[in-house]
């Protein structure tokens, strides 16, 4: 592990002499690329700092046993204590920064939310599902475009597609693709029989143009006249757009916005983060063994979670856990859920490297 990290500290100096280059600012790529990797190593580095600062004041209170001075010895012992804990608790923070990176953790996403059984219940919940989220990101700082949705007119959804900007939200959200199932008396019910529905949420990093390359030869785009909610001229002119992609058969649409232009703007948004996962997902099944080591698959088929109105509980299927602070999480509250994923996957991939029992 140290070697690792003294190379880490080289590859790191090394970064930091090169952004010093007044010549430089020329090369905006080179910038940015060397800025992002400064960045990304520089919590690992100044852990290994803090750390190696911590091992010497130890020795140097080890030193201070062999003194005549009881009182000095007293003082000497209680610093060994404090540091050996702190060290320990160093050593295991280094080794989770050492783990290899995903390098879609700091990537904006694209969140799609989609009613499945359960009809007007399951739409309900989708809304439910996207203000946790907006809730959620509200607490963090962010921002939140949406990109396409589907209203029923009762506060529910067919589906949302929406856009969310702000700090590493890939990494917090990644967890949160597959099928959400809830149970609950509907408003509706009269007899006071709980309903199981559900509903299918997938989180997709953003993809810039430069990262996954699309022939406009293999793109089909219709425009049509949009439905539903918008106004008179969303619903008189051809504003709403169609995309096709032929070779894998993927197809988005986009209406929401009056201007055509901008509904093929957000399309392609879509599209780009559809094909980019269809080729991640391609890449997992060709490495199979180190897809099982992970929280889950991402599969949007996979049941993740229950959300249990009556009794207030939260469970996560993958990790057993289980929560009776359902109210609170619906509120916002979803770190508690989201630090327990991360931990348990930090743990997998420690396990899989021999590291940790």
């Amino acid at each position: 592990m140290f070697d690792k990290l003294e190379e880490v500290v080289s590859r790191f100096q090394e970064v930091e002499a090169k952004l010093g280059d007044p010549d430089l600012a020329n090369r905006q790529d080179e910038f940015r690329r060397l800025t992002r990797e400064h960045s990304d190593l520089s919590e690992l580095v100044q852990e290994y700092q803090s750390y190696k600062s911590k091992k010497q004041e130890l020795a140097g209170n080890q030193e201070l046993l062999s003194e005549g001075d009881p009182e000095m010895v007293e003082m000497a012992k209680e610093e060994i204590r404090r540091l050996e804990e702190e060290i320990s608790e160093s050593e295991s923070k280094l080794q989770v920064l050492l783990l290899p990176k995903d390098p879609n953790d700091g990537k904006n996403a694209i969140l799609e939310i989609r009613a499945g059984a359960g009809g007007d219940e399951a739409a309900l919940f989708a809304g439910d599902l996207f203000r946790l989220y907006h809730k959620y990101g509200e607490k963090i700082g962010w921002r939140f475009e949406m990109l396409s949705s589907n209203e029923i007119g009762i506060g529910g959804y067919k589906e949302i597609i929406c856009m969310i900007t702000g700090d590493s939200v890939f990494s917090h959200l990644k967890w949160e693709s597959g099928v959400h199932r809830v149970q609950r008396v509907p408003d509706t019910e009269s007899q006071g029989r709980i309903h199981t529905s559900t509903v299918t949420v997938a989180v997709l990093p953003e993809v810039e143009e430069v990262e996954i390359n699309i022939n406009p030869a293999d793109l089909r785009i219709d425009v049509y006249r949009a439905s539903g909610a918008g106004g008179q001229h969303v619903n008189t002119t051809d504003s709403a757009v169609r995309i096709t992609h032929i070779p894998s058969g993927v197809v988005v649409t986009c209406q929401d916005e009056r201007s055509q232009h901008k509904n093929k703007d957000k399309a392609m948004k879509i599209l780009r983060s559809r094909l980019y996962e269809f080729e991640e997902e391609k890449n997992a099944k060709e490495h199979s063994d180190a897809r099982k080591s992970m929280v889950g698959t991402g599969d949007r088929s996979e049941r993740i979670r229950t959300y249990n109105y009556p009794q207030g509980r939260l469970t996560d299927h993958r990790i057993g856990l289980t929560l009776y602070s359902l109210p609170e999480i619906m509120e916002g509250d979803l770190n508690q859920v989201v630090s327990q994923l991360r931990t348990h996957y930090q743990t997998e991939a420690l396990k899989s490297q021999g590291i940790g029992s």
